[in-house]
């Protein structure tokens, strides 16, 4: 049971992660005044519609994560199109680009992460874009609806969504793609050759084992993307879509532990290195279910994370860390991921490649670790549950399509 708690709360950060803390902390009954500095001029909104549904209107009812009076209802204090600059945990204060100083009791750092971005010459031309925030889908909307042709840089999830996107529309796209492979670095070989099929018979090239090596324009504005093999490939409009960086610099120069290769760690209960300084999202190395920390860069963690700190905060009983898990739209696939695909493992096919609905579970000595879907909810929420029970399957079962998944995870 929560405990009502005092001190002023400063959030860093606008998003998910954000708005889920400062929700759930009114609602555990804390006292205490809360205050959110946001980079951006919004009120926090839903981002996974930014690369899922970017071609239709973003702006409306639908748009925000809460209503616009919910913020004063709740007592919470919104400093929108506010940057915090410096982070002093000895003095308990941050500095924002406004000259202001202000102090708090606890903060919570929020920050996410930004678009890696394309180190090559014309990178920074007109109609180069990357897709973070809401005022970056409505320029990729503009282009979109002006019928502009479309390279896309990246075959992750983000690449491929913004590819679906433009397809429905009618217009030519373009995935080039460093890796050999598209998703290469989050999804299983089977999965990722599955959704390049899907992606080529609606009519989407792909270039795979290739980089970008030049990006060159007329009048300022993209026209051409040269490739490392001597080749170009016409472009009104490429989307940058090379992973993100953790937004961790205020933590980094204030001398709290980051990872190795970027992100803020921390425990269970989203605290730092620091005292009275807590970080959640896509910006932490944070336990996961499973394995060793990592970053997590999804909603349901960011969310989860929200209800560890509050837990924290407020005394109440710790939550322990869930299966992570992903999700994406992209063309007629509703796709769901479980767990981490990471080597070694062995995979189980259910249903066939190219049919309406397909799952694969990775397993270790019959283990379940992963699970890959399209078009499966049934089947993913089956496996999400074997994977947090750490339930065994004989691979030969899930194969079959006869067999029913509930009673395996129930086994």
């Amino acid at each position: 049971m929560s405990a009502p708690t005092a001190g002023r709360v400063l959030v860093v950060g606008g998003g998910t992660a954000a708005s889920t803390f400062v929700s759930l902390l009114r609602q555990a009954g804390h006292q205490g005044e809360i205050v959110v500095v946001g980079a951006e001029r919004h009120l926090p909104y839903h981002r996974p519609p930014l690369s899922k549904k970017f071609g239709d209107p973003l702006v409306g009812p639908d748009t925000w994560l809460r209503e616009a009076g919910f913020y004063d209802e709740q007592g919470i204090t919104m400093c929108l199109a506010e940057t915090v600059t410096e982070l002093d945990p000895k003095a308990f204060t941050v500095t924002t680009d406004l000259g202001r100083v202000l102090s708090y009791d606890t903060v919570v750092l929020a920050t996410g992460a930004r678009p890696r971005q394309l180190a090559v010459p014309g990178a920074h031309l007109r109609g180069v874009l990357s897709l973070r925030t809401l005022d970056d889908a409505e320029l990729l909307r503009e282009a979109v609806l002006a019928g502009s042709g479309m390279v896309v840089v990246g075959g992750g999830y983000v690449g491929l969504e913004v590819a679906s996107v433009a397809r429905s529309r009618g217009l030519p796209v373009s995935v080039l793609e460093r890796e050999n492979r598209l998703l290469a670095r989050v999804a299983s070989p089977t999965f990722g050759d599955v959704l390049e099929s899907r992606h080529r018979e609606r009519g989407t090239r792909i270039l795979t084992g290739t980089e970008v090596i030049a990006i060159e324009g007329d009048q300022g504005r993209v026209r051409r993307v040269y490739l490392d093999d001597d080749s170009c490939v016409a472009a009104d409009l490429v989307v940058v879509g090379v992973g993100a960086v953790p937004c961790d610099e205020l933590a980094s120069a204030a001398g709290i532990e980051c990872g190795s290769a970027g992100g803020i760690v921390v425990d269970a209960g989203a605290r730092t290195s620091a005292p009275g300084v807590l970080a959640i999202g896509d910006v932490t190395v944070r336990p996961r279910h499973g394995g060793p920390p990592m970053r997590l860069e999804s909603i349901p963690s960011a969310m989860e994370q929200a209800r560890q700190a509050v837990a924290m905060l407020t005394g109440a009983e710790p939550t322990t860390c869930e299966v992570p898990w992903f999700w994406s739209d992209q063309l007629d696939l509703k796709i769901k991921i479980a767990g981490i695909v990471e080597q070694p493992y062995e995979t189980s096919l259910r249903g066939a490649p190219g049919g309406a609905s397909i799952a694969l579970l990775h397993h270790r000595d019959g283990i379940p670790v992963a699970v890959e879907t399209a078009n499966a909810n049934a089947d993913f929420m089956a496996a999400r549950r074997m994977l947090a029970s750490a339930t065994p399957v004989d691979p030969r079962r899930w194969a079959d399509r006869d067999v029913s998944l509930r009673e395996l995870a129930l086994a």
